[in-house]
């Protein structure tokens, strides 16, 4: 299993949870302990922004990419088909994204607090939605929340030749354009 291979063993796997686990809690903590006072509203305001905008990435990332592209079709028929296997994007292609789409535009178009801001908020929407899938295919809980997460998630899986269903986190974005199908 190399950099690049999408079924992970136990350790490769988890590392993806630990690496952006690191990542939102250093940043969070640099951006609180060294930002400038007078930024830390603005900075509030683009977190919030970078998790909706990862709500929407999460949403259209699923819908287009994952069931519209190959490789990247292919690849994710294999998850519908052995749901229960570690496969995730390799860690270092989706840090490597995140900085080039994400962090690097911002700076470009800010300074380095607003685009700190701004990625937080994403990679925390991210790590969010990678606990919340393996969770929706490994654990089990009572919570209402998390179980109306596992049917809306089990309702996607289960129609792969009419696929709808996208968001795993939130279902906001199926009902804002019409893939929330009727239950069968």
């Amino acid at each position: 299993m190399g950099l690049f291979s999408l079924e992970h063993g136990k350790l490769a796997y988890l590392a993806d949870f630990v690496l952006y686990g690191a990542s939102v809690v250093a940043v969070a903590a640099y951006l609180l302990l060294v930002a400038p006072p007078a930024l830390r509203l603005e900075n509030l305001a683009l977190v919030m922004l970078g998790l909706a905008g990862w709500s929407l990435i999460e949403y259209g990332l699923h819908r287009f990419i994952l069931h519209g592209i190959q490789p990247f079709k292919r690849w994710h028929v294999m998850h519908h088909l052995q749901p229960k296997n570690l496969i995730c994007t390799p860690t270092l292609l989706s840090a490597t994204l995140i900085l080039i789409l994400v962090f690097l535009p911002a700076l470009l178009l800010s300074d380095l607090w607003r685009a700190s801001a701004l990625t937080l908020g994403l990679l925390a929407g991210y790590l969010v939605y990678s606990v919340t899938h393996h969770a929706l295919h490994h654990w089990r809980t009572g919570n209402a929340w998390f179980n109306r997460r596992r049917h809306w998630h089990a309702l996607h899986h289960k129609h792969l030749d009419a696929p709808g269903y996208y968001g795993v986190t939130s279902g906001l974005w199926d009902h804002v354009f019409g893939t929330a199908r009727p239950a069968t």
